[in-house]
């Protein structure tokens, strides 16, 4: 057998009823790790607010999915979130990506663009509905596209907030949000939070979560396999979740329901 037929095998080898490791969780599967928690406390009280939130992550740290876990939990009669992931276009781009999401006619020009989305906005808002908007990737966004996403919110002639404006992106997002070209963004985000990795400790009640997910309630990874893991890793959700796969492929080689150190040693070897 081929480690190309491994993974094939081990759903039957485990007795698993899907692969524990190979698929975004569901928002009501999510692992409820410390920084979920505080990520999903964060976020909740950004809206009650209605400003600007930052939330930065490494890549594969979990930052897309606590979004989709606060849009499954959001009250779909109060609340409308508006999900874009950006990338280097321009500020009419951004416009469009935003006004699609919204069900908006596509506008020609960037003034008429802006208008529109502000109207829909306000629309919401008078009709007790109050937007969300996520931008996804934010670190790929020009400086000139970030600029004009802090004018979006700006409804300086009404007392209260319309959008909350949720940027999301990898660390070097929070280096140039600190540099003088933003600092009246900067000034405006209420809410900053970065999404560090799984813990030692949480890293084995991880694991335990995705293979009960799964079908399996017995122990398969070793404290010994559990630790090298984490060193591995640094408890970044989606390297986990990748050496973990290969790592109960090279068990189904072996024969063995247990993945030790050696095996896991394979896994990061032929993940490297």
């Amino acid at each position: 057998m081929t480690n190309q037929d491994a993974p094939i095998m081990y759903l039957a080898h485990c007795g698993f009823t899907q692969y524990p490791f190979d698929r975004a969780p569901l928002p009501d599967e999510l692992f409820a790790s410390s920084a979920t928690r505080e990520a999903k406390t964060r976020l909740q009280h950004l809206i009650e607010l209605r400003g600007i939130g930052l939330i930065t992550g490494e890549v594969g740290s979990g930052k897309t999915t606590v979004c989709r876990q606060l849009a499954a939990n959001l009250h779909p009669g109060l609340y409308r979130l508006f999900y874009v992931t950006l990338s280097t276009g321009n500020v009419l781009d951004m416009y469009k990506a935003i006004a699609w999401q919204l069900g908006l006619p596509v506008e020609r020009n960037r003034a008429g663009a802006y208008h529109a989305i502000h109207t829909e906005v306000s629309r919401l808002t008078d009709t007790k509905i109050h937007p969300v908007l996520v931008v996804d990737e934010a670190q790929h966004l020009r400086n000139d596209v970030l600029e004009d996403l802090r004018l979006l919110t700006n409804y300086a002639m009404d007392a209260e907030r319309r959008l909350c404006l949720i940027l999301v992106g990898l660390p070097e997002l929070r280096r140039r949000l600190s540099m003088a070209l933003h600092e009246s963004l900067a000034q405006r985000i209420v809410v900053r939070y970065h999404l560090g990795g799984l813990t030692r400790e949480e890293l084995a009640a991880y694991l335990t979560h995705r293979l009960q997910l799964a079908g399996c309630n017995v122990p398969i990874f070793e404290p010994a396999a559990t630790e090298a893991l984490h060193q591995a890793t640094q408890g970044v959700l989606r390297k986990i979740n990748r050496i973990a796969h290969y790592a109960l492929s090279a068990a189904a080689i072996a024969k063995t329901r247990q993945v030790n150190i050696e095996l896991l040693q394979t896994a990061i070897e032929e993940v490297q």
